[in-house]
C-alpha cells in the first residue's frame, strides 16, 4: 500500500512481484528504479506541513567531513550559522566510529538529537515501527582498511543491509540517500541497487559535483551527438576520481539516445599516456579547452601536471569516447565535449567547493529534501551505479598493469538523463 500523505511506502513482500519482473525485463537495468517507484503526491515544504523526520547514519563526523557539510545543515541551517535550512529535522544519529566523531557527539548533545546504538534503533527511534521519513547514509571517511587495488572498505554495504533489514522487519520503506559511491566494488554496488529496486525504495546517491557551480554555466544540449569528451580532476582515483567521473557522466547522459552503457575501461600512466595520444585515443584539444576555463594560475600542459596521476580511457557502447584525466599537480575540475558539426569543443569549470557555508552541499541537500518530501528521486541513481562501476574497472585496470577491462556488466546500465539544476543554472533561475 502507498501512504500518499506521508510519502512512505509499505513493502508488499521481499520478492519482486511478477509484474515488476516483466517490467524490469522490458527496461533492462535502464531506469528500473524510476519505473518501480510509487506514484506519490508531491509535498510543498512551504505548505505549512511539519518538517520530515530524518535518520542520519554515518561513519564519522568531524569538521568539514561529509557528515558535517550535509547533516550539519539540518541542525545549523544551510549556512551552518543558524540561517534558514531544509524542511527536515534530524530525529536520530548513528555514528559507526563515535571515538573519532567528537564534533558529531557535540552537535547531537547541543541539539538534543538521540544517539542510536544500532541502525535499527536509529530508524525506529526505539519503537516498533519505522519512525522516520527519510534516511541519510553517509559511509565516507574514517579509518577503514584498503584492498590491494587501493579501494577503501567503507561500510556502505553493511549499513545499507541494516537499513533494508529494518524496512523488511517493520514492513515499510522510506526514501534513502547514499553519499558518493554505492560501494567500493561492482558486486556490492549492484546488490544495493537491485535491492532498492526490489523493495521500491526511493533512492538517490552520488557526488555533489553534478550540482556544483559551473563557469560558463554549461549543460550539454539534450539529444546532442557527442564525438568525444574529457573530464579533468585530481587526487586519489578511488576517492576524488569518483567525483570527477560524476561531473562527466551528468553531462554525457544527455547525449542522443540517453545513457547506453560502457563496454571497456583502461587506465594509463606515464609514457603510455603520451603513446595513447599519438594513437588518437585522447584529445589534447579537449584538454586545452578545459584548461582555458580555469583561472590562469591553474592552467598547464598535461606533461607538467600529470605526475603520478593517470588517464582513464572509457569506451561507451554507442561509440562515444571519453577520457578522465586525473592529474597530480592540479586542484580543479572541468569537462569538455566535442559535438558533431561543431568546430570547437564546449567546456566548463566546476567549482565552488571551498566557500563559507559549503553552498554546493546546500544544493545537493535540496535535491535530497525534494526526494524525501515527494518520494521521487531528483536525479537517476543509475548514474551513480554506472560511475561506481567505471571507477571500479579503472582501479582494476591500474592494478593489472593497465590492462584494458571489458565491462560487459556495464553495458546493461541504460537510463534517461536527469535535469536537476546545478548551483548557477540560469534555466532554473539559479
Amino acid at each position: 500500500m502507498h501512504d500518499q500523505a506521508s510519502g512512505v511506502v509499505d513493502v508488499p513482500g521481499q520478492s519482486v512481484p511478477l509484474l515488476l519482473r516483466r517490467r524490469m525485463l522490458q527496461l533492462g537495468s535502464a531506469g528500473i528504479l524510476g519505473a518501480a517507484l510509487p506514484n506519490l503526491v508531491q509535498a510543498d515544504p512551504k505548505d505549512g506541513s511539519a518538517p520530515k523526520r530524518v535518520a542520519a547514519i554515518t561513519t564519522v563526523w568531524f569538521p568539514t567531513s561529509h557528515a558535517d557539510v550535509l547533516i550539519g545543515k539540518l541542525l545549523d541551517g544551510y549556512d551552518h550559522a543558524g540561517g534558514p535550512g531544509p524542511h527536515l529535522t534530524l530525529s536520530s544519529l548513528f555514528l559507526d566510529d563515535p571515538g573519532s566523531s567528537q564534533m558529531g557527539l557535540a552537535k547531537a548533545k547541543q541539539h538534543n538529537v538521540p544517539l542510536a546504538k544500532t541502525i535499527e534503533e536509529c530508524i525506529t527511534l526505539g519503537t516498533d515501527s519505522v519512525a522516520v521519513e527519510g534516511v541519510l547514509l553517509i559511509g565516507e571517511l574514517g579509518s577503514y582498511p584498503k584492498n590491494t587495488k587501493g579501494q577503501t572498505y567503507y561500510p556502505r554495504p553493511r549499513m545499507f543491509e541494516d537499513i533494508v533489514a529494518t524496512f523488511r522487519k517493520y514492513g515499510k520503506v522510506v526514501p534513502v540517500f547514499n553519499d558518493k559511491h554505492l560501494a567500493y566494488n561492482w558486486h556490492n554496488a549492484k546488490w544495493i541497487y537491485d535491492t532498492a529496486v526490489e523493495m521500491k525504495i526511493p533512492f538517490m546517491a552520488g557526488s555533489s559535483l553534478p550540482v556544483f557551480r559551473r563557469d560558463p554555466p554549461l549543460w550539454l544540449p539534450l539529444g546532442c551527438e557527442v564525438e568525444e569528451a574529457m573530464v579533468i580532476g585530481y587526487s586519489g582515483l578511488d576517492s576524488y576520481g569518483f567525483h570527477t567521473m560524476e561531473a562527466l557522466q551528468c553531462q554525457l547522459e544527455r547525449r542522443r539516445g540517453g545513457e547506453t552503457g560502457v563496454k571497456a575501461v583502461q587506465t594509463l600512466t606515464g609514457a603510455d599516456v603520451w603513446q595513447a595520444e599519438k594513437e588518437g585515443r585522447w584529445s589534447r584539444e579537449l584538454y586545452d579547452a578545459i584548461m582555458a576555463t580555469f583561472p590562469e594560475g591553474s592552467r598547464g600542459s598535461p606533461e607538467s601536471k600529470l605526475g603520478t596521476g593517470e588517464f582513464v580511457l572509457i569506451e561507451y557502447c554507442d561509440g562515444t569516447r571519453a577520457t578522465l584525466a586525473n592529474l597530480e599537480d592540479h586542484a580543479k575540475w572541468g569537462v569538455s565535449a566535442k559535438l558533431k558539426g561543431q568546430s570547437r569543443p564546449l567546456a566548463t569549470w566546476y567549482h565552488g567547493l571551498y566557500r563559507t557555508g559549503w553552498p554546493v552541499f546546500a544544493n545537493q541537500l535540496r535535491a535530497i529534501e525534494k526526494m524525501i518530501h515527494t518520494g521521487r528521486p531528483s536525479y537517476p541513481v543509475e548514474r551513480t551505479l554506472l560511475t561506481t562501476g567505471i571507477i571500479d574497472a579503472a582501479m582494476t585496470s591500474r592494478f593489472e598493469f593497465h590492462r584494458r577491462q571489458e565491462t560487459s556488466h556495464l553495458e546493461a546500465v541504460r537510463y534517461e538523463p536527469g535535469d536537476y539544476p546545478f548551483e548557477n543554472d540560469a534555466a532554473a533561475g539559479g
